[in-house]
């Protein structure tokens, strides 16, 4: 007779509430050591509350109840703050979303990475110390470990940073590893090192409460999987099952929104599912129904930004390291270009010189025509507006005093003086990219990742 292995994590019925809101209701969760466990669904869903909520991060101000909580064996329901910080980093590993604002500025990647060992006595020795972080900086395939285990989170690429971040959650071994959105920031071959890393874990005996919104990222890990949907779990069941037979309509819509080759040129927000006509008492087969894109004009003849052999190297402790190498491109009027590779191949590194953050080593940069590398910023204050950035560290980039009218108005103040105006258009904004008129006065530090 096989032995019964008890759960790392055992909840029924558990609730969290933030004053009169309730953002996550009556859900239930196993996780078995040996089994990864995945939770998707829309940003705001509860998800990742859900997750902090298993090593006490619920949040200030949250309540959290449950019929049954048990974690390690014990009864979670009657921990002490002391009780949480012994399980954490030893029993359960936390992979956050955001690097930058979860790596802390101060302190170096070995230095974040042996924080676990140092705190809870796993390692002694300098040398045994240094031997695991470099190890653990490899496993998760971040190349020239003993140079990045010296750098500070600023200096890394997004990509960098993360598997950083996740080398910090896994230094302890820990039987839990709970990923929030593990492989956001990470192009697709540094992604499958990760996850291998991650398997591995999981063939060891760790348990995985994986959160993601790329469902085939799921498809290829999970055992079990929650579909979450306004704080309560609308699906779940075996992996398979839930993604080839879904039972609730926003499982399904969910699985039709996935961008594919087929859904290239149509709107994926309006995605379906559909069934052809019964013919001679047979069933019509499922397919998924899409509304085309507005047709869009491809490229003109009007340049609006010439980028021209654009190179830029940094001195690291005494090492060249080149950024990026003789880099040409241009983009025209109504079209789009894409700068693809791999984490630190330079993507980020073009974006900063285009935005004129940092100069090149060599080259230049011209925008409307208008010359925009090696020229003052008051030569460039007049094109400012003509070009805008979005970051892919969202929660970093705000300012943190200001609520979420404030950062979408704040590039209004001088153009619309009229306060009324503003915020029209600051509400048809928030419209536009799906963000309910009701977060407008809330902190940045408030809302969900998405």
């Amino acid at each position: 007779m096989s032995e019964i292995v008890a759960p790392l994590v055992e909840i029924e019925g558990l609730s969290i509430r933030f004053g009169g809101t309730m953002v996550v209701r009556d859900l239930d969760l196993t996780i078995r050591p040996g089994e990864c466990v995945a939770l998707v669904g829309e940003s705001g869903s509860g998800k990742s509350v859900t997750a902090r909520a298993l090593i006490g991060l619920a949040g200030a101000g949250a309540s959290v109840t449950a019929r049954r909580f048990r974690v390690d064996g014990r009864d979670a329901a009657v921990f002490r703050p002391s009780d949480w910080r012994k399980l954490r980093g030893v029993f359960a590993g936390l992979v956050m979303q955001d690097a930058l604002v979860s790596l802390d500025p101060l302190r170096t990647i070995g230095a974040e990475v042996s924080e676990v060992l140092t705190q809870h006595n796993l390692v002694s020795g300098r040398t045994a110390i240094d031997t695991r972080v470099l190890d653990t900086l490899t496993q998760v395939g971040i190349p020239e470990p003993d140079l990045r285990a010296r750098q500070y989170a600023h200096q890394l690429s997004g990509g960098l940073r993360q598997r950083g971040l996740i080398a910090a959650a896994i230094a302890g071994h820990p039987q839990l590893i709970i990923a929030d959105e593990p492989t956001t920031a990470l192009d697709v071959t540094v992604q499958a090192q990760v996850l291998d890393v991650l398997r591995a874990r999981v063939r060891a005996g760790a348990g995985l409460l994986l959160i993601s919104h790329d469902l085939s990222l799921v498809a290829g890990i999970a055992d079990q999987v929650h579909v979450m949907r306004g704080g309560e779990v609308v699906d779940s069941g075996p992996t398979h099952d839930v993604l080839t037979h879904p039972r609730h309509a926003y499982t399904r819509g969910l699985l039709a929104a996935a961008p594919s080759a087929d859904s290239r040129g149509h709107r994926l927000s309006s995605a379906r599912f559909g069934e052809s006509p019964t013919v001679g008492g047979t069933p019509g087969q499922i397919r998924i129904l899409r509304e085309p894109l507005n047709e869009r004009r491809i490229g003109t003849d009007r340049t609006v930004l010439e980028v021209d052999h654009i190179s830029k190297h940094y001195d690291v402790r005494g090492r060249r390291i080149n950024a990026l190498v003789d880099a040409s491109f241009t983009v025209r009027q109504r079209e789009v270009v894409g700068v693809v590779g791999e984490s630190g191949s330079g993507k980020s590194t073009i974006a900063k010189i285009v935005l004129g953050l940092i100069e090149p080593d060599s080259g230049t940069v011209r925008l409307e025509g208008a010359r925009w590398s090696g020229v003052s910023e008051a030569e460039r204050r007049p094109l400012r507006t003509r070009l805008q950035y979005i970051p892919q560290d969202p929660l970093s980039s705000f300012d943190p005093r200001y609520d979420v009218a404030g950062v979408i108005g704040e590039n209004l103040d001088r153009r619309v003086p009229d306060r009324a105006l503003r915020r029209d258009l600051v509400a048809d904004l928030m419209h536009q990219v799906g963000l309910s008129s009701d977060l407008a006065n809330r902190r940045p530090q408030h809302l969900s990742g998405g």
